[in-house]
């Protein structure tokens, strides 16, 4: 077999540190600039009405999937729905909105919620100069991040309804519309309503972020995951969970949870019940309704056996979808849960350790797109990166997590209707470099000779993939790929490191081979 072609750099190079794609410097999603539309709109005393995302069928369900009768809806903006529009009323809240039902996107909403706890990234999301009165114009813009950069994305206040009720995701105070106008922005960069439906949280954790993003299996969890879901409240994390899948669709189960749906992780607290310290668990359903009725739900006895002040600071009787439920029932009836952070310290909550983090886009193309390890005389074509594990002193190596790297893998695809991107199944394996080995890329008989000492587990067809594992110091190989070769498409790996606090100067060391 012939070498592979060399990948041109800076194909497999760091992400560059210029300004374009930044939160300072947003992408103009479809080349629109919000401060120039609007200036025009104010000039000519005109509502803005958006070209690229216009009012009409296409922009909800142009394939007609969710059988809504489209003759029915009326795009209205919201001063002809109510008489006082706003865009917040007393702030942001996770009880501002309920999910609509003609659209299964409850990932994007049991993300939304976790978005209200976090100020500082619900100000990245929804920039603060805007409102329904100085310099009104129609137009509005959000902010989201995708795959490694941010961008801005400008919307009319045009909203679908039928007989004057909106359809989609719901306010529950009836002149608040940050949540249909959020929503709005999101379904024009998925390319329309209906490509929201159905979906993973971790993607709209990722695009509200852009930050740190941990999914952990409930079942067994590796690691002490109450600590970690505590140390990530505190850190400006937003946090949403899954219950698995029934026989059908969203099937309320007897003891109030939805299969197959996802939900917000609102908060974690430790009570002192009869002597005794219990570990809960708050989760918020978005719709806004239907709760677990088990232990510590809203009316459980065993309220009445912890102190009157955790009772006040905790327990609500309002059927808001909102309620509590100890750790162990908590990993018996979800499936996973993902954290998203804008900052790796989460992982472990040190003064003596910091997170150091790369970034680097990449692609499998013809000739770098080896497959899996089970092409044997292909897998060594993919790229490949070394990283090198620093030994840490005793007390940062005996944190608070024994884990110390997180590899995270996405697939990028630029097609402009989410429903449309057919994602390769992807993973990684990482291999542990023999000290005599130098700089250059690694030959089949390489991997022909050697296991893996870690690898993402199953290929699955999904956006990313991560793994939060630990490696003994040394230097190690990774090595991203699809699951079959000659699958072409670029990716974002991001690996982050830990290290020790007075090394927080020092990248991981990294290269691409």
């Amino acid at each position: 077999m012939p070498p592979p072609r060399v990948n041109k750099k800076p194909s497999n190079e760091p992400t560059t540190k210029d300004n374009m794609g930044t939160l300072d410097d947003p992408l103009k999603f479809l080349d629109q600039d919000y401060q120039e539309l609007k200036k025009s709109c104010i000039t000519n005393k005109k509502k803005f009405v958006d070209d690229k995302f216009p009012p009409n069928s296409n922009s909800i369900d142009p394939k007609n999937k969710l059988e809504l009768d489209l003759d029915q809806i009326e795009w209205l903006r919201p001063s002809k729905i109510v008489a006082d529009p706003q865009l917040i009323v007393q702030g942001v809240s996770r009880f501002d909105y309920s999910q609509g039902s003609y659209l299964g996107n409850c990932w994007f909403l049991a993300s939304v919620g976790a978005l209200t706890f976090q100020k500082e990234v619900m100000d990245q999301v929804m920039p603060a100069d805007q409102s329904f009165d100085k310099d009104y114009a129609g137009i509005f813009h959000f902010r989201f991040w995708r795959f490694g950069k941010w961008i801005d994305v400008v919307i009319d206040d045009k909203l679908p309804t039928i007989n004057g009720e909106l359809i989609f995701v719901l306010s529950k105070t009836s002149n608040e519309f940050w949540p249909a106008l959020l929503e709005k922005a999101y379904a024009k960069v998925c390319g329309s309503y209906a490509d929201m439906h159905a979906g993973r949280v971790s993607e709209a954790l990722l695009d509200f972020t852009g930050g740190v993003h941990v999914c952990l299996e409930l079942e067994k969890p590796a690691i002490d995951l109450w600590s970690l879901m505590d140390r990530a409240t505190k850190t400006k994390a937003l946090m949403a969970c899954g219950s698995s899948q029934g026989e059908k669709s969203e099937n309320i189960l007897p003891n109030g949870i939805v299969q197959g749906h996802a939900y917000t992780v609102t908060g974690v607290f430790k009570v002192t019940c009869q002597g005794k310290p219990v570990r809960l668990v708050r989760v918020l359903n978005p719709w806004g309704r239907g709760e677990w009725n088990g232990a510590w739900s809203d009316k459980s006895s065993l309220w009445n056996k912890v102190s009157e002040k955790e009772r006040t600071k905790c327990r609500s009787l309002a059927n808001d979808g909102e309620f509590w439920m100890s750790m162990e029932d908590f990993t018996k009836n979800f499936e996973d849960i993902d954290i998203c952070c804008l900052r790796p310290d989460f992982l472990d909550n040190s003064s003596k350790c910091i997170w150091a983090t790369t970034c680097y886009n990449g692609s499998w193309e013809s000739g770098t797109a080896g497959g899996c390890i089970n092409s044997k005389d292909s897998f060594w074509t993919n790229p490949q990166f070394r990283v090198k594990i620093e030994e840490l002193d005793e007390e940062c190596a005996s944190g608070q997590c024994p884990e110390n790297i997180l590899v995270s893998l996405m697939q990028i695809h630029e097609d402009r209707y989410r429903s449309l991107v057919s994602n390769y199944s992807i993973g990684f394996n990482v291999y542990l470099i023999p000290p005599e080995m130098k700089d250059e890329k690694f030959p089949a008989k390489f991997f022909h000779r050697r296991r893996s000492v870690e690898d993402s587990g199953n290929f699955i067809n999904t956006r990313n993939v991560m793994k939060f594992f630990k490696l003994e110091p040394g230097e190690y190989l990774i090595v991203p790929s699809t699951f079959h070769p000659n699958e072409c498409a670029k990716f974002m790996l991001s690996i982050f490191t830990k290290t020790e606090s007075h090394r927080r100067k020092k990248k991981p060391a990294m290269t691409y081979v």
